[in-house]
Protein backbone atom coordinates (compact mmCIF):
# COMPACT_ATOMS: atom_id res chain seq x y z
CA UNK A 1 0.00 0.00 0.00
CA UNK A 2 2.87 2.36 0.79
CA UNK A 3 4.45 1.81 -2.65
CA UNK A 4 1.04 2.25 -4.29
CA UNK A 5 0.44 5.57 -2.49
CA UNK A 6 3.92 6.89 -3.38
CA UNK A 7 3.45 5.89 -7.03
CA UNK A 8 0.02 7.51 -7.21
CA UNK A 9 1.20 10.84 -5.78
CA UNK A 10 4.28 10.89 -8.02
CA UNK A 11 2.22 10.17 -11.16
CA UNK A 12 -0.38 12.86 -10.35
CA UNK A 13 2.35 15.45 -9.78
CA UNK A 14 4.51 14.53 -12.77
CA UNK A 15 1.94 13.59 -15.43
CA UNK A 16 1.36 17.16 -16.75
CA UNK A 17 5.08 17.38 -17.52
CA UNK A 18 4.98 13.95 -19.15
CA UNK A 19 2.16 15.17 -21.42
CA UNK A 20 4.26 18.21 -22.38
CA UNK A 21 7.29 15.97 -23.00
CA UNK A 22 5.30 13.71 -25.32
CA UNK A 23 3.84 16.66 -27.25
CA UNK A 24 7.34 18.01 -27.89
CA UNK A 25 8.69 14.61 -28.92
CA UNK A 26 5.97 13.88 -31.48
CA UNK A 27 6.02 17.29 -33.18
CA UNK A 28 8.29 17.48 -36.20
CA UNK A 29 10.30 20.70 -36.05
CA UNK A 30 8.99 24.25 -35.58
CA UNK A 31 7.89 24.92 -39.20
CA UNK A 32 4.44 23.48 -38.48
CA UNK A 33 2.15 26.38 -37.47
CA UNK A 34 0.59 24.11 -34.83
CA UNK A 35 3.94 23.28 -33.21
CA UNK A 36 4.79 24.47 -29.73
CA UNK A 37 7.47 27.16 -29.70
CA UNK A 38 8.61 26.76 -26.09
CA UNK A 39 7.82 25.06 -22.81
CA UNK A 40 5.71 28.03 -21.70
CA UNK A 41 3.88 28.13 -25.03
CA UNK A 42 3.03 24.42 -24.72
CA UNK A 43 1.61 24.86 -21.22
CA UNK A 44 -0.42 27.93 -22.24
CA UNK A 45 -1.76 26.32 -25.43
CA UNK A 46 -2.84 23.11 -23.70
CA UNK A 47 -4.49 25.07 -20.88
CA UNK A 48 -6.26 27.42 -23.32
CA UNK A 49 -7.49 24.76 -25.77
CA UNK A 50 -7.95 21.71 -23.55
CA UNK A 51 -8.29 23.03 -20.03
CA UNK A 52 -6.55 21.78 -16.91
CA UNK A 53 -7.79 18.26 -17.64
CA UNK A 54 -5.70 18.30 -20.82
CA UNK A 55 -2.61 17.85 -18.66
CA UNK A 56 -4.00 14.57 -17.36
CA UNK A 57 -4.70 12.83 -20.65
CA UNK A 58 -3.54 9.22 -20.58
CA UNK A 59 -3.04 9.19 -16.80
CA UNK A 60 -4.85 5.91 -16.15
CA UNK A 61 -2.33 3.60 -17.92
CA UNK A 62 0.60 4.87 -15.78
CA UNK A 63 -1.47 4.55 -12.61
CA UNK A 64 -2.36 0.96 -13.49
CA UNK A 65 1.16 0.05 -14.64
CA UNK A 66 3.52 1.96 -12.34
CA UNK A 67 3.46 -0.15 -9.17
CA UNK A 68 3.64 -3.52 -11.00
CA UNK A 69 6.38 -2.05 -13.20
CA UNK A 70 8.53 -1.12 -10.22
CA UNK A 71 7.90 -4.47 -8.60
CA UNK A 72 8.99 -6.23 -11.81
CA UNK A 73 12.07 -3.99 -12.11
CA UNK A 74 13.47 -4.66 -8.64
CA UNK A 75 12.36 -8.30 -8.38
CA UNK A 76 13.90 -9.28 -11.72
CA UNK A 77 17.05 -7.27 -10.94
CA UNK A 78 17.59 -9.44 -7.85
CA UNK A 79 16.92 -12.64 -9.81
CA UNK A 80 19.27 -11.71 -12.66
CA UNK A 81 21.91 -10.68 -10.12
CA UNK A 82 21.72 -14.09 -8.42
CA UNK A 83 22.01 -15.88 -11.77
CA UNK A 84 24.95 -13.76 -12.92
CA UNK A 85 26.80 -14.39 -9.65
CA UNK A 86 27.19 -17.97 -10.93
CA UNK A 87 28.94 -16.78 -14.11
CA UNK A 88 32.57 -15.68 -14.60
CA UNK A 89 31.49 -12.06 -15.09
CA UNK A 90 33.08 -9.53 -12.76
CA UNK A 91 30.75 -8.26 -10.01
CA UNK A 92 30.68 -4.76 -11.51
CA UNK A 93 29.75 -5.98 -14.99
CA UNK A 94 27.24 -8.45 -13.57
CA UNK A 95 25.34 -5.59 -11.88
CA UNK A 96 25.08 -3.69 -15.17
CA UNK A 97 23.94 -6.80 -17.06
CA UNK A 98 21.39 -7.54 -14.32
CA UNK A 99 20.10 -3.97 -14.71
CA UNK A 100 19.86 -4.46 -18.47
CA UNK A 101 17.88 -7.68 -17.98
CA UNK A 102 15.55 -6.04 -15.48
CA UNK A 103 14.97 -3.13 -17.86
CA UNK A 104 14.18 -5.40 -20.81
CA UNK A 105 11.72 -7.41 -18.70
CA UNK A 106 10.12 -4.22 -17.40
CA UNK A 107 9.74 -2.91 -20.96
CA UNK A 108 7.75 -5.94 -22.09
CA UNK A 109 5.31 -5.40 -19.20
CA UNK A 110 4.91 -1.64 -19.62
CA UNK A 111 4.87 -1.20 -23.43
CA UNK A 112 1.12 -1.77 -24.04
CA UNK A 113 0.34 0.85 -21.38
CA UNK A 114 2.78 3.25 -23.07
CA UNK A 115 1.04 2.80 -26.43
CA UNK A 116 -2.34 3.72 -24.95
CA UNK A 117 -0.88 6.60 -22.92
CA UNK A 118 0.98 8.21 -25.84
CA UNK A 119 -2.02 7.90 -28.18
CA UNK A 120 -4.18 9.71 -25.61
CA UNK A 121 -1.55 12.35 -24.84
CA UNK A 122 -1.17 13.15 -28.55
CA UNK A 123 -4.89 13.93 -28.85
CA UNK A 124 -5.35 17.72 -28.82
CA UNK A 125 -9.14 17.63 -28.47
CA UNK A 126 -10.71 18.63 -25.19
CA UNK A 127 -10.58 16.05 -22.44
CA UNK A 128 -14.35 15.45 -22.57
CA UNK A 129 -14.26 14.62 -26.28
CA UNK A 130 -11.51 12.01 -26.20
CA UNK A 131 -12.05 8.29 -25.53
CA UNK A 132 -11.32 6.68 -22.19
CA UNK A 133 -8.16 4.62 -21.71
CA UNK A 134 -10.12 1.37 -22.00
CA UNK A 135 -11.97 2.55 -25.13
CA UNK A 136 -8.67 3.62 -26.69
CA UNK A 137 -7.09 0.25 -25.89
CA UNK A 138 -10.07 -1.54 -27.47
CA UNK A 139 -9.83 0.68 -30.56
CA UNK A 140 -6.11 -0.11 -30.97
CA UNK A 141 -6.70 -3.85 -30.51
CA UNK A 142 -9.69 -3.93 -32.89
CA UNK A 143 -7.97 -1.96 -35.64
CA UNK A 144 -4.34 -3.03 -35.26
CA UNK A 145 -4.27 -6.08 -32.98
CA UNK A 146 -1.84 -6.97 -30.20
CA UNK A 147 1.30 -7.13 -32.32
CA UNK A 148 4.09 -4.71 -33.22
CA UNK A 149 1.68 -2.57 -35.24
CA UNK A 150 -0.93 -2.53 -32.52
CA UNK A 151 -0.83 -2.67 -28.74
CA UNK A 152 2.88 -3.49 -28.78
CA UNK A 153 4.07 -0.98 -31.35
CA UNK A 154 7.37 0.64 -30.43
CA UNK A 155 8.43 -2.38 -28.38
CA UNK A 156 12.03 -2.24 -29.64
CA UNK A 157 12.32 1.42 -28.63
CA UNK A 158 10.80 0.69 -25.22
CA UNK A 159 13.24 -2.19 -24.78
CA UNK A 160 16.09 0.19 -25.62
CA UNK A 161 14.76 2.94 -23.36
CA UNK A 162 14.30 0.75 -20.29
CA UNK A 163 17.26 -1.54 -20.99
CA UNK A 164 19.80 1.27 -21.38
CA UNK A 165 18.33 3.27 -18.50
CA UNK A 166 18.43 0.41 -16.00
CA UNK A 167 21.81 -0.89 -17.15
CA UNK A 168 23.36 2.49 -16.27
CA UNK A 169 20.99 3.17 -13.38
CA UNK A 170 21.85 0.03 -11.41
CA UNK A 171 25.37 -0.52 -12.75
CA UNK A 172 26.60 3.00 -12.05
CA UNK A 173 24.95 3.27 -8.65
CA UNK A 174 26.20 0.03 -7.13
CA UNK A 175 29.66 0.17 -8.70
CA UNK A 176 30.31 3.76 -7.64
CA UNK A 177 28.76 3.20 -4.21
CA UNK A 178 31.13 0.32 -3.56
CA UNK A 179 34.11 2.35 -4.82
CA UNK A 180 33.50 5.37 -2.55
CA UNK A 181 34.14 4.66 1.16
CA UNK A 182 31.04 4.66 3.35
CA UNK A 183 30.62 7.01 6.29
CA UNK A 184 29.92 5.92 9.88
CA UNK A 185 27.66 8.97 10.24
CA UNK A 186 24.10 7.90 9.18
CA UNK A 187 23.27 11.34 7.76
CA UNK A 188 26.47 11.56 5.70
CA UNK A 189 25.98 7.98 4.53
CA UNK A 190 22.44 8.79 3.40
CA UNK A 191 23.69 11.88 1.54
CA UNK A 192 26.50 9.86 -0.07
CA UNK A 193 24.02 7.31 -1.43
CA UNK A 194 21.54 9.99 -2.45
CA UNK A 195 24.20 11.93 -4.39
CA UNK A 196 25.32 8.78 -6.22
CA UNK A 197 21.69 7.93 -7.01
CA UNK A 198 21.15 11.46 -8.31
CA UNK A 199 24.13 11.22 -10.67
CA UNK A 200 23.06 7.72 -11.74
CA UNK A 201 19.55 8.90 -12.59
CA UNK A 202 20.87 11.96 -14.45
CA UNK A 203 23.26 10.00 -16.67
CA UNK A 204 20.67 7.29 -17.34
CA UNK A 205 18.01 9.84 -18.30
CA UNK A 206 20.32 11.71 -20.68
CA UNK A 207 21.59 8.58 -22.44
CA UNK A 208 18.16 7.06 -23.10
CA UNK A 209 16.53 10.20 -24.57
CA UNK A 210 17.01 9.07 -28.24
CA UNK A 211 15.14 5.83 -27.48
CA UNK A 212 12.38 7.81 -25.78
CA UNK A 213 11.99 10.13 -28.80
CA UNK A 214 11.88 7.14 -31.17
CA UNK A 215 9.27 5.46 -28.96
CA UNK A 216 7.04 8.52 -28.97
CA UNK A 217 7.34 8.90 -32.75
CA UNK A 218 6.40 5.25 -33.36
CA UNK A 219 3.56 5.16 -30.84
CA UNK A 220 2.21 8.63 -31.63
CA UNK A 221 0.24 9.70 -34.72
CA UNK A 222 2.07 9.30 -38.03
CA UNK A 223 2.59 12.42 -40.21
CA UNK A 224 0.34 11.04 -42.98
CA UNK A 225 -2.72 9.04 -41.82
CA UNK A 226 -2.55 5.47 -43.07
CA UNK A 227 1.14 5.72 -43.92
CA UNK A 228 3.68 4.39 -41.39
CA UNK A 229 6.75 6.61 -41.46
CA UNK A 230 8.33 5.68 -38.12
CA UNK A 231 8.62 1.90 -38.10
CA UNK A 232 11.47 0.67 -35.91
CA UNK A 233 13.72 2.08 -33.22
CA UNK A 234 16.93 2.77 -35.13
CA UNK A 235 15.12 3.62 -38.38
CA UNK A 236 13.19 6.29 -36.47
CA UNK A 237 16.35 7.63 -34.83
CA UNK A 238 18.07 7.85 -38.23
CA UNK A 239 15.03 9.56 -39.76
CA UNK A 240 14.81 12.15 -36.99
CA UNK A 241 18.54 12.80 -37.27
CA UNK A 242 18.44 13.09 -41.05
CA UNK A 243 15.36 15.31 -41.28
CA UNK A 244 15.58 17.38 -38.11
CA UNK A 245 19.04 17.04 -36.60
CA UNK A 246 21.52 17.11 -39.47
CA UNK A 247 23.86 19.44 -37.59
CA UNK A 248 23.45 17.68 -34.26
CA UNK A 249 26.63 17.43 -32.19
CA UNK A 250 27.35 17.00 -28.51
CA UNK A 251 26.78 20.74 -28.14
CA UNK A 252 23.24 20.35 -29.43
CA UNK A 253 22.42 18.25 -26.39
CA UNK A 254 21.89 21.52 -24.57
CA UNK A 255 20.02 23.17 -27.47
CA UNK A 256 16.25 23.25 -27.03
CA UNK A 257 15.59 22.64 -30.73
CA UNK A 258 17.51 19.37 -30.92
CA UNK A 259 14.82 16.68 -31.18
CA UNK A 260 16.89 14.21 -29.20
CA UNK A 261 17.00 16.87 -26.52
CA UNK A 262 13.23 17.44 -26.61
CA UNK A 263 12.10 15.83 -23.42
CA UNK A 264 15.39 16.30 -21.61
CA UNK A 265 14.22 19.65 -20.28
CA UNK A 266 10.54 18.80 -20.45
CA UNK A 267 10.66 15.27 -19.11
CA UNK A 268 8.94 15.71 -15.80
CA UNK A 269 11.87 17.90 -15.51
CA UNK A 270 15.16 16.11 -15.19
CA UNK A 271 15.48 17.41 -11.65
CA UNK A 272 12.24 15.74 -10.60
CA UNK A 273 12.94 12.59 -12.60
CA UNK A 274 16.43 11.96 -11.29
CA UNK A 275 15.43 12.90 -7.75
CA UNK A 276 12.68 10.30 -7.93
CA UNK A 277 15.20 7.80 -9.28
CA UNK A 278 17.60 8.51 -6.43
CA UNK A 279 14.84 8.15 -3.84
CA UNK A 280 13.68 4.90 -5.44
CA UNK A 281 17.17 3.39 -5.23
CA UNK A 282 17.53 4.45 -1.60
CA UNK A 283 14.14 3.01 -0.65
CA UNK A 284 15.02 -0.21 -2.45
CA UNK A 285 18.38 -0.51 -0.73
CA UNK A 286 17.18 0.33 2.79
CA UNK A 287 14.11 -1.91 2.53
CA UNK A 288 16.22 -4.75 1.11
CA UNK A 289 18.72 -4.34 3.95
CA UNK A 290 15.96 -4.35 6.57
CA UNK A 291 14.37 -7.49 5.08
CA UNK A 292 17.71 -9.32 4.92
CA UNK A 293 18.42 -8.36 8.53
CA UNK A 294 15.00 -9.22 9.94
CA UNK A 295 13.88 -12.06 7.69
Amino acid sequence: MHLLAVSLVEICLMHPLDVVKTRFQIQRGTSDPNSYKSLGDCFRTIFRNEGISGFYKGILPPIVAETPKRAVKFFTFEQYKKLLNLTPLSPGLALSVAGLGAGLTEAVVVNPFEVVKVSLQANRDSFAEQPSSFAQARRIINSEGFGLRGLNKGLTSTLGRHGVFNMIYFGFYFNVKDAIPSSPDPTLEFLRKFAIGLVSGTISSCVNIPFDVAKSRIQGPQPVPGEIKYRTCFQSMALVYREEGRRMTLKLYVHSRCLFHCGLVHRGSVLCLVTGGAVMLLVYEYVSGWLQKNW
